[in-house]
């Protein structure tokens, strides 16, 4: 079977996605994504030309992030005409997503050279969100019309309420989620200093060539065990909101699934993954095309999985969608150097240490979302990129890559070294 490769891969630094204190957030959505498209064509001195498409994720696609962005971003890149874009939407997995669609056209020899990745402006989102539930275009589940339905046969409560009621379910202590948040803002600070990310970050400029972000704005890494331990829970009043037109609360909705669970509210700001606007791109490359045209790949696409869970709790996706990409490849753990799992809340994370019986000297050692931010969109993208570049610099082989999304899902990936 033909091989699909990782050429190169960027985002841009992630600013805070609240208005008036993110630099990103008078940004574009698609500028953003504009960004990254057209780093890629000019680090790798491509003819936009020979790209055959764009795969692109944006999990909110209103407003702003409407329309197609793969394809209009990359118009707005000033990528030839015949370059044509797609978009999708797998929530949190819409990244990942991408990546693996685009490695599945260049293993089948459907297409030689792809853009995938994605964008999210949380800030934007956050905004156009509130103006909706303003005027009841949407309501406060989020499940749009016709939730209530939906609630009948799988009921989805919000996505702190779930990370708090497995806690609950799994005996897991807000002391231990705490203390997972600190090493995530530690890593983070370590990785900062010392460039990590240096190698796949591209400056963020305007227009008029201004720089408006060069460097990460979300981490705090003055944060102290004492700061965590002083923040009050996050969800606790959450999980009595109404989330239905009969009154049905968040934390009710868990419990007509799981009703011997007491809900303790143990996730805070400190422990969820932080609120921010960013984008990331990889180029995917056939064999074929790269031994044609001189680019080197930095890594093969070993194999990709994508996996259904309870919908209720929502976040258990990523450890049995680890277990069948790693079955898919014929790989035990064992041959895995690096983990990437999407601190979407620490509960997700932590867990997945506990089930899979992970090294945690070899998970997010770069830090996560909890330190970083988690531009729902772009993730996928990011974690790839910054795993690969880790990768390079310990000089190890392999890394998975995985992430919880909303309706009980996981995508998942393994990546290899090829030099």
């Amino acid at each position: 079977m033909p091989e699909a490769y990782i050429i190169d891969a960027v985002r841009t630094p992630r600013g805070i996605g609240k208005p008036g204190k993110g630099a990103l957030a008078n940004m574009h959505p698609q500028h953003l994504a504009a960004t990254v498209m057209r780093a890629l064509r000019d680090r790798n001195e491509l003819a936009s030309a020979d790209i055959d498409d764009v795969i692109w994720g944006t999990s909110a696609q209103q407003g702003h992030q409407a329309g197609d962005m793969g394809r209009m971003a990359a118009l707005d890149a000033g990528f030839d005409t015949k370059v044509s874009g797609v978009t999708l939407d797998r929530f949190c997995g819409s990244g990942l997503t991408a990546v693996a669609l685009a490695a599945a056209q260049a293993m089948s020899g459907m297409e030689d050279l792809v853009i995938a990745g994605g964008t999210e402006m949380m800030s934007y989102v956050g905004q156009f969100s509130a103006e909706m539930r303003k005027h009841g275009l949407v309501k406060t589940s989020g499940l749009g019309s016709g939730n209530e339905r939906l609630h009948a046969r799988h009921p989805q409560s919000h996505q702190g309420v779930c990370a708090d009621a497995i806690a609950s379910m799994d005996g897991i202590s807000r002391a231990a989620l705490d203390e997972f948040s600190l090493e995530s803002q530690r890593r983070a600070a370590r990785a900062i200093a010392e460039g990590r990310f240096a190698k796949s970050t591209i400056v963020v400029k305007d227009d008029s060539g201004h720089v408006i972000l060069d460097h990460e704005e979300y981490p705090r890494p003055n944060t102290s065990a004492a700061d965590l331990a002083a923040l009050k829970p996050s969800f606790e009043a959450i999980a009595d909101v109404p989330a239905d037109q009969d009154g049905t609360t968040f934390r009710q909705l868990i419990n007509r699934r799981y009703p011997d669970v007491k809900i303790v509210a143990v996730h805070h700001a400190g422990s969820s993954s932080g609120v921010v606007d960013g984008a990331a791109a990889v180029l995917i490359a056939s064999g074929e095309f790269a031994r044609a045209h001189g680019l080197e790949p930095r890594a093969r696409i070993v194999a990709t999985a994508n996996m259904g869970d309870d919908p209720t709790l929502m976040l258990n996706g990523p450890v049995p969608a680890a277990r069948k990409v790693l079955a898919r490849a014929g790989l035990t753990k064992d041959d895995i150097d690096l983990w990437e799992v999407n601190e979407a809340f620490a509960v997700v994370v932590e867990k997945f240490i506990r089930d899979l019986d992970i090294d945690r000297e070899r998970i997010n050692v770069n830090g996560g979302a909890i330190a970083l931010g988690h531009p729902i969109g772009a993730t996928g993208a990011v974690l790839i990129g910054t795993v690969l570049d880790e990768l390079e610099r310990r000089d190890a082989r392999r890394a998975l890559i995985t992430m919880c999304a909303a309706g009980g899902m996981a995508p998942a990936m393994i990546i290899e070294r090829v030099r």
